[in-house]
């Protein structure tokens, strides 16, 4: 959770590198490929990073008029990217790697460098304010469905359509069908690219 500035710029720069935005070049050049060819998912990130910072600080008058700006703004594009992604659910290194539906509950909690895909939903279940609780390196799926009082472990691979009901513990899975169950072990760097192989890859390899 972004609790200062520099966590702030921690939780960015973990961004970019996980959506492969290239850093430094000529600031003109930037500039008007900002205006012609926005990168709307990044734009939507880093406002997102920005509500979380003024959410969690405290807000004086001024704090309170620029929290409202942004969250305005961030709101106009969530519905724009189909996005529901509410502030303080995902850590850094965060890749939302297309536009459309993405629905995400409140109480769900998802670590550093997930990869998540179009028509996702991440909520709860049978009426229990209980929302996944969902480790670090963590690639989701097009289609996959997590859902309830459940928690995934760190490294795994969530396939497409998946339905997830229930706790998987194991690190270094695939995940997939409906219910979902083990698949294989898996190097979750093969999709996370910025994420190094666990221990218990190198092991094997």
């Amino acid at each position: 959770m972004i609790q200062s500035r520099t966590d702030y710029q921690k939780y960015l720069e973990a961004d970019r590198i996980a959506l492969k935005i290239k850093s430094g070049g000529n600031p003109l050049v930037k500039l008007v490929k900002n205006i012609f060819f926005p990168h709307y998912i990044w734009k939507f990130q880093k406002l997102l990073r920005k509500v979380e910072f003024h959410t969690n600080r405290k807000k004086g008058l001024l704090g309170k008029v620029v929290f409202a700006y942004h969250k305005y703004h961030f709101r106009r594009l969530s519905l724009r990217l189909g996005f529901s992604i509410p502030p303080n659910c995902f850590g850094p290194g965060l890749a939302i790697v297309h536009y459309g539906t993405i629905v995400v509950n409140s109480n769900a909690r998802i670590g550093a460098n997930c990869r998540i895909h179009v028509c996702t939903n991440i909520g709860a279940s049978g009426g229990k304010p209980e929302a996944p609780q969902i480790g670090d390196n963590v690639y989701i799926g097009p289609g996959a469905k997590i859902y309830g009082d459940i928690q995934l472990a760190n490294n795994t691979a969530i396939a497409a359509n998946a339905a997830v009901g229930k706790s998987f513990f194991e690190e270094n899975t695939l995940i997939g069908g409906i219910p979902a169950k083990v698949i294989k072990p898996f190097d979750i760097s093969t999709v996370i690219t910025h994420v190094q192989p666990s221990k218990a890859e190198l092991q094997k390899s």
